[in-house]
């Protein structure tokens, strides 16, 4: 879960529809839009590439393999960041974001880097692209946690990538679903099971409408959904947590993440033929 619980919510644990995840998820990142780029701008660099708090760069892990030359999407792009560290990489990217916040800070800095990224509001359910338009689909930290209707999600990026394309995309590592959201050793007894999908939903006290949801699947539900619509999984990094990493994010510290994992990234390949 995010570190951005509006000051008057409840918590539930709960079914929740697609159009209802998108309606609550689309004004939260809108509300949280301006906070989240001046907490985390620095760490994330204008140009820079980071797959999740642990601070692993696509420099280092090279899961996209090489994009130079590549067409690329990002889905959840935020304020473009990854994408910009495509372009500087010699690849052709572009961007998707439900949160129009999240875009005009990706055209702030597209105009304070000299570096552009093209970039739409949309849902990586409906993706407004046409068919095998990219060579590399990608999300770090993105939409994918947020939708409800991931079948959708993943067919559209099978649908959109070339025979033997790449979709990478890092989440919350599945098992920390089990653990509460709190940085400090409270967060490191395990309070749920691993294997309840039901969604994570923060109602508004004052209006009654959801107002954030989090969605949660196993690790070998991600394996059976991917295979499911062509894909070959080539690798799953766990990063681990620095030594000399300080830094908290949300529920993310060095307290948990030096004895369990807080970040999962795949990587896998649309069949050819």
């Amino acid at each position: 879960m995010e570190d951005h619980l509006p000051q008057r919510v409840r918590v539930e644990r709960r079914a929740v529809s697609e159009d209802e995840s998108r309606r609550a998820n689309g004004p939260d990142w809108d509300r949280y839009a301006d906070e989240y780029q001046a907490t985390h701008g620095g760490f994330l660099g204008d140009t820079g590439f980071v797959w999740g708090p642990e601070g692993l760069t696509e420099d280092e892990a090279g899961v996209l393999g090489d994009v130079s030359g590549r067409d690329v999407l990002e889905l959840g792009s935020g304020a473009g960041q990854c994408s910009r560290w495509v372009r500087v990489h010699g690849g052709t990217s572009y961007g998707l974001d439900l949160s129009a916040r999240q875009l005009q800070h990706s055209l702030r800095i597209d105009e304070a880097t000299g570096i552009a990224v093209p970039s739409v509001r949309g849902t990586a359910t409906a993706l407004p692209f046409a068919d095998a338009s990219y060579d590399v689909v990608f999300c770090s930290f993105g939409a994918l946690q947020f939708i409800a209707d991931l079948d959708a999600a993943v067919a559209e990026v099978a649908r959109v990538l070339r025979p033997g394309g790449r979709f990478a995309f890092s989440i919350t590592h599945p098992t920390r679903w089990s653990f509460p959201d709190d940085p400090s050793d409270a967060g490191l007894t395990a309070m749920s099971s691993y294997w309840d999908r039901t969604p994570y939903v923060e109602v508004d006290d004052d209006t009654g409408l959801v107002s954030y949801v989090e969605h949660h699947r196993t690790l070998g539900d991600w394996v059976s959904l991917l295979a499911g619509h062509g894909f070959r999984i080539v690798a799953l990094v766990e990063p681990e947590w620095p030594e000399d990493h300080d830094r908290v994010w949300g529920g993310w510290s060095r307290v948990r993440g030096r004895l369990i994992p807080g970040t999962a990234i795949f990587a896998a390949d649309l069949a050819v033929g």
